[in-house]
């Protein structure tokens, strides 16, 4: 994972935390993690290419998916981290990568980058 940008959105404090360690100790350079869409927005709007993305479905009663819809327009993997059963997930986002938590930040790096 050396050289790759990470975006990681998440609203929980300890598996946001756990993920960055995880990915920043693999040589990855991590933005955030942050556990608003605001924030995330922000972040976005600011930075530069990301390789990929780490999205909690629902943060704090706001959903994702606009998001979603912006950084795949740049062409950004983006692998859905939450606690939520696939099937809530609308149709138009049921093909990306999906894990449900609990998971291991090994198993989403696995997703992420194969």
């Amino acid at each position: 994972m050396a050289g790759k940008t990470v975006l990681i959105v998440e609203d929980e404090f300890l598996v946001a935390d756990d993920m960055a360690r995880y990915f920043e100790s693999s040589g990855a350079t991590v933005l955030g993690p942050v556990p608003t869409l605001a924030a995330a927005w922000s972040i976005v709007a600011r930075e530069g290419p990301l390789d990929g993305a780490i999205l909690d479905i629902n943060l704090f009663g706001e959903l994702v998916f606009p998001l979603i819809d912006a950084l795949r327009q740049r062409g950004v993997c983006c692998v859905l981290s939450t606690g939520y059963d696939h099937a809530i997930v609308p149709p138009a986002y049921r093909t990306l990568p999906f894990c449900q938590k609990p998971v291991e930040s090994v198993d989403i790096a696995r997703v992420l980058f194969g």
